[in-house]
Order: structure tokens, then sequence, then C-alpha cells
């Protein structure tokens, strides 16, 4: 059986890349993906952040009296609406 074939063990196996920092979309746009839209109702709004602490793609923007939603990174998912 060659090396190949064989089951290699962690000390083996090639370096295949590095990643210098954390995943995140910050250098590129991902809003054009979204499937929903969310608007803010500011008269609704009271400020909990319960939206800003769930949405996935960190694109709930804290402000003094109510959120903003950043479109260049919201994809629509809603959960930002059924929390």
């Amino acid at each position: 059986m060659k090396q190949s074939e064989a089951k290699l063990g962690w000390k083996e196996i090639p370096i295949a890349g590095v990643l210098p920092e954390g995943g995140t979309a910050v250098e590129y746009r991902s809003g054009d993906w979204r499937t929903f839209k969310p608007i803010v109702d500011v008269d609704k709004c009271t400020n909990c952040l319960i939206c800003w602490i769930y949405c996935p793609d960190a694109s709930i923007i804290r402000k003094e009296k109510h959120v903003e939603v950043d479109y260049y990174h919201c994809k629509g998912c809603g959960i930002c609406a059924e929390e």
C-alpha cells in the first residue's frame, strides 16, 4: 500500500493553508444574497437589542434610541424578526 493510500497520522498531513484571522465578511458585500429585507419599525422598537444578539451576520447596528440594519451584510434570514 502506498503512503497516499494509507491512513496518515496528524504529523504526516501537510499544512494546507494559513488563516490569518477568523472568518468574516467585512471585506465584501454579502447582502446581495438577501431573501427578505428587514425593516425596523422605530415606533415599536424598544431598543432591547435581542435582534442584535441573535443576528448571525452582525448586521444590526446599535443606535441611541433604536437599531438599524446593515443591508450590505444582511442576508434576510429573519432571525432578528423572530426573536
